[in-house]
């Protein structure tokens, strides 16, 4: 079983930044894809980046340039950096853990198999 917490959302004004932090427990943290996903008011959960286990990212075209994932094995935590920040980003920003394996490319939340509660991340204009 992997248990994640996120932290770090917050209030930000447009163009700002915020780094997200998600803590994972439980074991073989390298043996995990980390991915991100943002849930706006009224949508769907949306995609917005991931990291494989060699450490190579992959991101949806709206954060490409903007957002930036890294991870700590040491801490075994995965980070969402989160520059130039746009009101249309103001999302409930959640991590999500997988242990198969994903392909190139965007990825449907079902695909993932261990979730956070989420951090509410809010960008005024």
């Amino acid at each position: 079983q992997v248990q994640l917490v996120e932290s770090g959302g917050g209030l930000v004004q447009a163009g700002g930044s915020l780094r997200l932090s998600c803590a994972t427990s439980g074991r073989d943290f390298t043996l995990l894809i980390m991915g991100w996903f943002r849930q706006g008011p009224g949508m769907e959960r949306e995609f917005v980046g991931k990291m494989f286990r060699n450490g190579v990212t992959y991101y949806a075209d709206s954060v490409k340039g903007r957002f930036t994932i890294s991870r700590d094995n040491a801490k075994n935590t995965v980070y969402l950096q989160m520059n130039s920040l746009k009101p249309e980003d103001t999302a409930v920003y959640y991590c999500a853990a997988v242990r198969s394996t994903l392909g190139w490319g965007p990825d449907r939340a079902s695909a993932y198999d261990y979730w956070g509660q989420g951090t509410q991340v809010t960008v005024s204009s």
